[in-house]
């Protein structure tokens, strides 16, 4: 018998609460961050006695998921499903961010959570958190019928030739204003937050004298051909990529740090273009279930893509690294 449990946004959290109400249809928690079921999924499955599943080796119709646990840091996969309108649970916390963050409304999402965010649903918050059945209405009308009725309304409306243009020169400037209003939202929600979060790591290195330690470890081994390479088959690793992938903070910081010693001189600017690709073989590792997901794949279309793509990394990871070296060759002398 399934079992309704109310979720609420952990410390620093945002969103929610929200209401989990398991049926035959929708009961299954698909974990979505790498590295096996998060402990979060597993924990809410056992309350719901509903069935948890790793999301990067099985693939689930998105009418049977129930909530998506997810571990992503701001960019694309906490607002996925979202916009598919499936419960989703963030371990991190981030709020409305990213490029999809329009989607991401408090009545579908929740972060910042732990199992102290978990409690028992009382029948009346579970009752008004069923899904309502559908009224029965009459018998769908064909396509054609359909046809005929919008050409029936249409009937004797005729546009003239500057009605026609007004309306596609204001379909233009509408398009043009939501295009400008998305960009500065997402500069002001995404763009400006990192900058800030790279000039903090800056100011942290600079004053606490970290860059001399990586000058000493980090340096010989970006510096080389061979020490690139290495770096770029450890983050393209299939049981690593996953777990690096969430929020790409990884190669954010250790891209901070390689520039941060090649402005110094410690690693000659040859190689900036080559470390580049070393540090971000693991970028999007952790998306590519969602992605297929999002590309309406079947769900053996999942499980085979996912390994596939991963494994993949393994070897256009250390090949990206190669082809940028030779472009880089005599671009800064």
């Amino acid at each position: 018998m399934y079992k309704s449990v109310t979720v609420k946004a952990g410390r620093g959290g945002w969103g929610g609460p929200l209401t989990l109400v398991p049926t035959e249809a929708k009961h299954k928690v698909v974990s979505i961050t790498g590295g096996g079921i998060h402990p979060i999924a597993k924990s809410l499955a056992a309350m719901m006695e509903c069935e948890a599943v790793d999301g990067f080796s099985t693939g689930v119709p998105d009418e049977e998921i129930l909530v998506a646990v997810v571990d992503c840091g701001g960019t694309a996969r906490c607002g996925v499903y979202p916009k598919k309108r499936i419960f989703t649970i963030n371990v991190l916390p981030v709020g409305q961010t990213g490029p999809l963050a329009k989607f991401i409304t408090e009545d579908i999402y929740v972060s910042g959570v732990d199992e102290s965010c978990f409690s028992y649903a009382d029948a009346s918050a579970a009752q008004a958190a069923a899904p309502a059945p559908k009224p029965v209405s009459g018998a769908p009308k064909s396509k054609a019928q359909a046809k005929e009725e919008v050409a029936r309304m249409n009937a004797g409306k005729e546009k003239g030739f500057i009605t026609r243009l007004g309306i596609a020169i204001g379909g233009v400037v509408s398009k043009f204003y939501a295009a400008g209003r998305e960009t500065i939202d997402i500069t002001i929600k995404s763009i400006l937050p990192f900058m800030a979060f790279v000039s903090m790591i800056l100011g942290i290195i600079s004053a606490s004298g970290i860059g001399d330690v990586i000058a000493n470890t980090i340096s010989p081994i970006a510096s080389t051909l061979p020490g690139m390479l290495i770096i770029s088959f450890i983050c393209a690793m299939p049981f690593l990529s996953p777990v690096l992938g969430p929020g790409a903070v990884i190669a954010q910081i250790v891209g901070t740090l390689l520039g941060v010693q090649i402005g110094l001189g410690n690693i000659p600017p040859q190689y900036a273009l080559p470390a580049l690709f070393a540090i971000d073989a693991q970028v999007g590792g952790d998306f590519v279930p969602v992605g297929l997901s999002l590309g309406e794949a079947d769900p053996e279309t999942i499980e085979l893509g996912v390994p596939a793509v991963l494994y993949s990394r393994v070897i256009t990871g250390p090949v990206a690294v190669i082809i940028a070296y030779v472009a880089s060759i005599g671009l800064y002398s």
